[in-house]
This record gives structure tokens, C-alpha cells and sequence, in this order.
């Protein structure tokens, strides 16, 4: 619960930023303006999401006829789930990730790169796939897509009002917000829109790995496939739109310098000792740090005696 109220806090900043821009932009009329304009594109992110995003990753469906292990996988974990079996995507490309789209569970999507699909075995695969399942359980899907949506408007408004500003523009009743003002919060809103997104998705992947790791009945599954996905995603980045890097299981981004100081993600190795049962041990900046295979092996010896 407390988590989810967190999420709610943040989605609602998210909102007063999108509205507080509109004021500076046409005062009471554009706040006003800017607020049925946020509702229509939640609304518009609730329908569209998902088909937005697998058209831009030109994601093809995988039938059970097409890809029997693949879908019989997803659908023997989804029974464990308590869901309805999703619809099945493959994305063609090189890079292994995945992700999970659709407004709602009966509507839900799983999509795997060609990538995953070569370097994964069964039981990591299976994992990944159960993480994804996780976020539809947890209903994450859909509030990734509003924040996404909410984040590109802001930044869409943001730069509105820059050029506004830069041509003398912006309202009449913005009590002292003159032009240099709006330039910096024109500035400032899209940083604290992508912070905004980064903390709801960050706050619900450290969840969908442990409910993945107990709708797969192997947490060992999900830790090695992190651990590869982390190996693979630095010498393979994405061609990703970074509006949707926080669906990914990892960040599809991590080989762009710039774009990592943002990630959406937390860091793979706290990922996985939370799913051996260690706490990762800090580097020399304090952040949390690596733990060999030798420490995961020896924890799932003890628990297997």
C-alpha cells in the first residue's frame, strides 16, 4: 500500500508540473487547458500504449504454432500467476531484453528480443519472463505508461515555453515570472519530470523481481538472467526510444553515458543479491557493489541441504 501511494504522489507532481508550465504559458486559461490536456493523453496512453510501442519496435506476434516453447512457457507462468496467458511478441533485435505492455491484465503483453531468445537457457528465461508477468500483476504497466506519456508532454510544454520565452511570449498574469524565469523552468520542469519517472520505475522493479523469482519458483533463474543481461547490454545497447526505457527488464540505454545518469532502473547488482539473499556490499562512491558467483553458489548450497 505504501508503495502505492508513493506512485500516486509522484504521478500527481508529474501533473503539476505538466499544469504549472500551462500557467506560465497562458496563465488561468492555460492551466485550465493544460489540465484537460494531461487527462486526454492519460486517457489516450490507457487505449494506445501498448500499440504504440510494439509498432515502434516493430514487434511481431508469436502464435503458439509459431513459437509452441516460447508461448507454453508464458502461459504455464501466467496459470502460476493467476493470469490470463498474454499475447506473445518477438522483437527483431540483437540486443536481449524484454518488456510487458497493455492497459490491464486481460489485455497484457510480453515481448522478448531475438536476442534474449539466443543466450538464455530455460530456467532464465523463465524468469525474465515471470518478471515481466510480475509488472502485469502488479499493475505497473499501465502507470509506466502514463508517466511516460506525462513525461513527454512536459517536455513537449517545456519546450514550448523556451521559445516562447526566447520571443517574448508567456502570460500576462504569471505574477513576475519574466522571460529568463520561464527559460529556467523550461529547463528545470523536464529534469524533474525525468526524475519523477525514474522513482516510480526504480521503486517497482525491485517488487517485479521478487514476484517474478516466486511465480518461476527459482530465484537463481532471474539472477543469472540479470547477470547476462548486464554483461550483453554494454556491448550491445538497444536502439531504444528513451520514453520506454523504463518498460525494459534492463535499462535498454546503459551503453549511453548521458542517458544512464537517468536510468530507470536500480542497480543490477543490488537486483541480484536481493535475489540471493545478500546485501551488496558498497564501492569506495558508497553505491552498491558487485557480488562474485561464488558467494550465489555457496547461499543456494546451504538452502538446498
Amino acid at each position: 500500500m505504501g508503495n502505492q501511494i508513493k506512485t500516486t504522489v509522484l504521478l500527481t507532481l508529474m501533473t503539476v508540473f505538466f499544469m504549472f508550465i500551462g500557467h506560465l504559458l497562458g496563465g488561468r486559461q492555460g492551466l485550465i487547458i493544460a489540465f484537460f490536456f494531461a487527462a486526454g493523453m492519460n486517457l489516450f496512453s490507457y487505449w494506445y500504449s501498448d500499440k504504440i510501442v510494439l509498432r515502434m519496435y516493430n514487434a511481431r506476434e508469436a502464435t503458439p504454432g509459431q513459437a509452441p516453447e516460447l508461448y507454453g512457457l508464458v502461459q504455464d507462468l501466467a496459470n502460476r500467476a493467476g493470469l490470463p496467458t498474454p499475447r506473445v511478441y518477438i522483437i527483431p533485435q540483437e540486443s536481449p531484453n524484454a518488456f510487458a505492455t497493455g492497459r490491464n491484465p486481460e489485455n497484457a503483453v510480453v515481448a522478448v528480443t531475438e536476442g534474449l531468445l539466443k543466450i538464455m537457457n530455460r530456467d532464465e528465461l523463465a524468469g525474465v519472463l515471470a518478471h515481466e508477468l510480475a509488472h502485469v500483476k502488479n499493475r505497473d504497466i499501465l502507470i509506466g505508461s502514463i508517466a511516460a506519456t506525462m513525461a513527454g508532454a512536459i517536455m513537449m510544454l517545456a519546450s514550448i515555453a523556451r521559445w516562447s520565452a526566447i520571443f517574448g511570449g508567456g502570460s500576462d498574469d504569471n505574477e513576475g515570472m519574466g522571460g529568463f524565469g520561464l527559460i529556467i523552468m523550461s529547463i528545470l520542469a523536464p529534469i524533474a519530470a525525468v526524475l519523477i519517472q525514474t522513482a516510480i520505475s526504480r521503486s517497482r522493479e525491485y517488487m517485479a523481481d521478487s514476484s517474478g523469482a516466486r511465480f518461476a519458483q527459482n530465484n537463481e533463474g532471474l539472477a543469472r538472467a540479470l547477470e547476462k543481461l548486464g554483461a550483453y547490454s554494454g556491448k550491445r545497447p538497444m536502439d531504444a526510444n528513451p520514453s520506454t526505457a523504463h518498460m525494459f527488464i534492463v535499462n535498454p540505454l546503459s551503453g549511453q553515458k548521458m542517458m544512464s545518469l537517468f536510468s530507470t532502473h536500480p542497480p543490477l547488482n543490488d537486483r541480484i543479491a536481493k535475489l540471493r539473499g545478500f546485501q551488496a556490499p558498497k564501492d569506495a562512491s558508497g553505491h552498491g557493489g558487485g557480488m562474485n558467483l561464488d558467494q550465489g553458489k555457496a547461499f543456494w548450497d546451504r538452502l538446498s541441504r
